[in-house]
């Protein structure tokens, strides 16, 4: 519900600050138009991502649509980077053709943007405790009200003043502020993607979690990565000279991987001698 109502206040908000922002003559406005479009977008990813990440396994997608919530994410900060990119070159060809700017319609919009962005940033805050992607709707949200503060002051500034400059200063420094955010949440997903060890998780101190369990004295082929962007997945080989452990050792080590390093998923191969393993050394890592 906390998506549902968050998309319908943006999407009419977007609506409303590119028509007064073309009124306005505002790249202010519209910067920040281009930048809640996003997050609509964003919003619209993130639901989908999160609905499809319930679906159950198939024979085909074994592990369910769970990466599909990595794949939003990507297309997020693909697609808002392109978006304030344009943006930005607007702003800078508005220096050499300074405009006149209606501060009062500038700052009235901004402000109403501050209520439906903090607003949505009250929703998502009362979300589940824990939940990362709720969490991250949160923050973006709240940033966003401050973003809208921001243009605020910048119509109250020309209104005084009449620094018709300042507007594509405001947009340029939107468009820094969205670049700055969206450059970590790039990273992250194309390293997500690639099925790198999430930044949560230490490999190292894993290893050796493993390695310390009784009876085992090597531990190799080792894999962690991200089965979505909450739930991570982990295989590893696991030597015992003095034979198979039994099923509730591999209990106990799958609840201490989850317990101590958050990886819900774990698939464990035990192996008495390691010149056996198949896949040899050339993958031990």
């Amino acid at each position: 519900m906390a998506f549902l109502i968050g998309i319908s206040l943006n999407v009419g908000f977007v609506v409303l600050e590119a028509i007064y922002g073309f009124a306005a003559n505002s790249m202010a406005l519209l910067a920040d138009a281009g930048h809640n479009l996003s997050d609509v977008f964003g919003l619209l990813m993130a639901w989908g991502a999160a609905a499809a990440g319930k679906r159950a396994a198939s024979k085909r997608f074994t592990y369910g649509w769970r990466k599909s919530s990595v794949l939003a994410a990507l297309f997020n900060a693909v697609f808002l980077l392109v978006a304030v990119g344009a943006i930005a070159v607007e702003a800078v060809r508005r220096f050499g053709e300074p405009q006149s700017v209606s501060s009062t319609t500038v700052m009235v919009v901004a402000a109403l943007g501050i209520a439906i962005n903090g607003a949505t940033a009250l929703l998502f805050a009362r979300g589940p405790a824990g939940d990362i992607n709720i969490r991250g709707a949160y923050l973006h949200m709240a940033s966003d009200a401050a973003v809208s503060a921001g243009v605020v002051v910048s119509g109250f500034i020309i209104a005084r003043t009449g620094w018709a400059w300042l507007d594509p200063v405001t947009s340029l420094a939107i468009v820094a502020v969205i670049v700055f955010g969206t450059w970590g949440l790039l990273r992250d997903s194309v390293t997500m993607a690639m099925d790198a060890v999430p930044p949560s998780i230490e490999p190292g101190a894993v290893e050796a979690a493993l390695g310390n369990l009784p009876g085992v004295a090597q531990v190799h082929h080792m894999h962690i990565w991200p089965m979505s962007t909450t739930e991570s997945a982990l295989t590893a080989h696991l030597v015992t000279p003095e034979g198979q452990p039994g099923d509730a050792f591999l209990r106990d080590v799958c609840a201490m991987l989850k317990t101590r390093f958050g990886i819900q998923h774990a698939t464990i191969q035990v192996e008495i001698d390691e010149a056996a393993c198949a896949l040899g050394a050339d993958h031990s890592h």
